[in-house]
């Protein structure tokens, strides 16, 4: 994982639209970036969800919401439409973001050792620096817990 105070790592990917989006885009705003294993799976819903419940309240914030994911362009498209999220879904099937953020690792799941997404999320400051490094999180109070930092 990155560390808090280090240099967010800029790429440039394609997001649900297949429009070019670049962190660099967003600075002078907050970014919430968050990684997540797979479109359509119960806690990657759950998670996708409660951002865009909360989507008004970070829009209040200035704060800018980013779910990544190695799952491709269409299957966001699908995942948006379906579940109507309206903040930026990336797809990063060759693991760019995925690889520089360092969120893919080993994971272990009912015994079983493979590599794969670590569900993480990051707080980077309007000037591109990591503020918050939130790992493992959990998918339903994600959201929550980054609005109450972000009020503080």
């Amino acid at each position: 994982m990155l560390e808090k105070g280090t240099q967010a790592p800029d790429f440039t990917l394609q997001d649900k639209d297949g429009k070019e989006v670049s962190l660099s885009d967003y600075r002078g705003k907050k970014v919430v970036l968050y990684f997540y294993p797979k479109d359509n799976t119960p806690g990657c819903t759950n998670q996708a969800c409660a951002f865009a419940g909360a989507y008004n309240e970070f829009l209040d914030l200035s704060a800018v919401v980013i779910g990544i994911s190695k799952d491709s362009v269409a299957s966001h498209q699908k995942f948006a439409e379906e579940y109507k999220l309206p903040f930026i879904l990336i797809a990063d099937p060759e693991r760019v973001a995925i690889e520089a953020f360092d969120v893919w690792q080993e994971k272990k799941n009912y015994g079983k050792v493979s590599m794969g997404v670590v569900r993480t999320t990051y707080i980077i400051d309007e000037n591109g620096i990591i503020e918050k490094v939130m790992k493992n999180v959990k998918p339903d109070t994600n959201a929550q817990e980054i609005l109450t930092y972000l009020r503080k």
